[in-house]
């Protein structure tokens, strides 16, 4: 069942909402009220004839009157009236048959801290500068409607609804048909495993939730008890409704451990089905993409082999070995990892973890993965969580050297996984990315003050946090774009463009599948080996310079983290070598030598 409020055009609107549990159901306009008939389900409909897009509404329940829980757009925020929209757009992507996935290079952007304006349009300048990086898709942090005109996004309440301080529905398709016609496909970051503390009227209306199971975020989504088809419907549905009326190419599925459902159909083989279903009605391929800390590939395994079919989903085992060997990061999960080993063991076996004793979880974790593509994880060194994860919101580049980010780009971009980059990554961009919100309730703020304390304090780190409520914590995350082409920061963004080049069009880099991968670590250099057919890279996250040994073949420098170019100390590796003989990688540094 299609629910909210749907423009037929002529002045018509019908309403569709579910409420089981009420006698009676009032549609509330500014000029009239309207009883609505009650359908199979316990859902409630009517059409309304003199109705304009814009028009707000409200529907009142004995229990009172609330906006629509799968309201499109909320101009007043998330305790305001509901308001039509029209979705009728002049879209010039008929011909648009999206990226294949082996091919993306994701870039993930905050719509609020990507550019001084913050809107949806304003990001439209910019892919240009993005499509000649290398980037071929950007992923969207959520933008359903959040209290406040500031916030991660994975605070919304109204999962249908647009985020009224970005834009309105026009303004996302405007972006989304930019993209497709710059030859980016545009991932929408959605959140179905909790609802937003503040403006969530959603529970009046019917039992989205579950008292079975608790999430880090409060009562978890009703996906397998009374009256779970029409909540499972209705997250089905808001798939469709981005993928279908906004042209969106991908969603990332957020933290999907968190969507309990022990039912024999789980709802993320339902939502893969009705998805695959509208890439056949649409002939082009959609695809779900899982953030998942559970190292399960049951999520991306095809039906036949029992998972749930979705297409790719995180490694964070990768990050974690990486960031642990740039950093030396020893607390909160970073204990599980911090050896060459387990970096190596990332690019062979994808996850270090893989049903393997975690000191930090006190348990064994994660499944093997060895039998799922390589093209099916995506991997990074920065995103959102972990730069936010940090007391101050810091950035790598506040971490470690110049040398340490170009180590950490070529670790991830010269992967045969799907890299990921979190906005002005590629140039070194210095403003933090802390978490920030603008709730309305004092009570609520107090709590997450406490609760950002309380997430350091796992992390055994002391101090407090920047204020997440604080409008300049906001302010001083927004990009400064203009550094992309100045001084270190142009080298870095040049460095990252040479990468994806090469990533993109030397024939053993494109080829990723596991047989053409392998990897080793020389733990007491601290030297981590990724050989892919013909290429083979040598990663030194030694302090000090290391001597290498060639491996068979005859060998020749394809890239070198050190040259001066790269305003690098200057290369020591030689030109050409071969078996046999020696050369020296740079502390902090790789090179990289194709077979002649």
């Amino acid at each position: 069942m299609k629910v909210g409020a749907w423009y037929l055009g002529d002045d018509r609107c019908e309403f569709t909402v579910w409420c089981p549990r009420s006698k009676t159901v009032t549609l509330e306009l500014s000029d009239r009220s309207v009883e609505m008939q009650r359908q199979d389900d316990g859902y409630w409909s009517t059409i309304v004839s003199g109705i304009k897009p814009g028009a707000e509404y409200r529907y009142r329940l004995q229990s009172g009157t609330f906006p629509d829980p799968a309201s499109q757009f909320q101009p007043s925020g998330v305790h305001g009236a509901s308001a039509v929209v029209d979705h009728r757009f002049e879209w010039q992507d008929s011909q648009w048959q999206g990226i294949k996935l082996e091919d993306f290079v994701i870039y993930e952007l905050h719509v609020g801290a990507f550019t001084p304006e913050g809107t949806f349009e304003a990001i439209i300048p910019r892919l240009q500068t993005l499509k000649e990086l290398g980037v071929s898709a950007i992923e969207i942090m959520p933008i359903s409607q959040f209290p406040g005109d500031r916030n991660w996004g994975y605070d919304g309440t109204y999962p249908y609804a647009i985020q009224n301080s970005y834009g309105d529905a026009n303004s996302l398709k405007k972006l989304v048909n930019a993209c497709h016609q710059h030859g980016i496909s545009v991932v929408l970051d959605v959140v179905y495993n909790h609802f937003g503390p503040e403006g969530a009227y959603i529970n009046q209306f019917g039992d989205y939730f579950t008292e079975t199971y608790k999430t880090p975020w409060g009562s978890a989504i009703n996906f397998d008890n009374t009256y779970s088809h029409c909540v499972r419907s209705y997250f089905l549905e808001n798939a469709l409704y981005w993928l279908r009326e906004f042209h969106i190419d991908a969603l990332r599925l957020d933290a999907v451990q968190a969507i309990y459902d022990m039912g024999a159909r789980h709802f993320l083989a339902e939502l893969a089905d009705r998805v695959e279903e509208l890439s056949q009605q649409q002939n082009r391929k959609l695809y779900l993409i899982a953030e998942s800390d559970l190292n399960d590939v049951k999520l991306i395994r095809s039906k036949s082999a029992n998972g749930y079919g979705l297409d790719a989903q995180w490694s964070d085992d990768f990050h974690h070995a990486l960031h642990a060997l740039l950093t030396g990061t020893d607390i909160g999960y970073y204990q599980d990892f911090g050896t060459c080993e387990d970096l190596a063991k990332a690019y062979r076996n994808t996850f270090v973890y893989d049903w393997k004793y975690a000191p930090h979880r006190f348990r064994f974790h994660g499944a093997p993965a060895l039998d799922c593509p390589m093209t099916q994880f995506v991997v990074c060194i920065q995103n959102h969580d972990q730069i936010g994860n940090q007391m101050h919101g810091e950035r790598l580049s506040q971490l470690i050297s110049f040398e340490g980010l170009k180590l950490a780009a070529g670790a991830v971009l010269l992967s045969p996984y799907i890299p990921l980059l979190f906005m002005g990554e590629e140039y070194g961009e210095e403003v933090p990315f802390t978490y920030f919100v603008s709730h309305s309730d004092p009570e609520l703020i107090q709590a997450v003050r406490r609760g950002r304390k309380a997430e350091f304090a796992a992390f055994h780190l002391e101090g407090e946090p920047p204020d997440p409520e604080a409008p300049e914590t906001f302010q001083v995350c927004k990009l400064q774009w203009e550094l992309h082409q100045q001084g270190k920061h142009k080298v870095l963004w040049t460095f990252y463009q040479r990468l994806l080049k090469l990533r993109r069009s030397h024939p053993a880099l494109v080829k990723r599948d596991r047989a053409s991968v392998s990897a080793c670590a020389e733990e007491d250099k601290k030297l981590v080996w990724l050989e892919r057919q013909d290429v083979i890279c040598v990663f030194n996250f030694n302090q000090s310079d290391q001597v290498f040994e060639f491996p068979v073949g005859q060998w020749r420098t394809l890239l070198n983290s050190a040259d001066q170019e790269w305003m690098g100390a200057g290369s020591l590796a030689p030109e050409k070598g071969q078996e046999g003989e020696s050369g020296t990688v740079r502390s902090q540094s790789f090179v990289v030598y194709e077979r002649y």
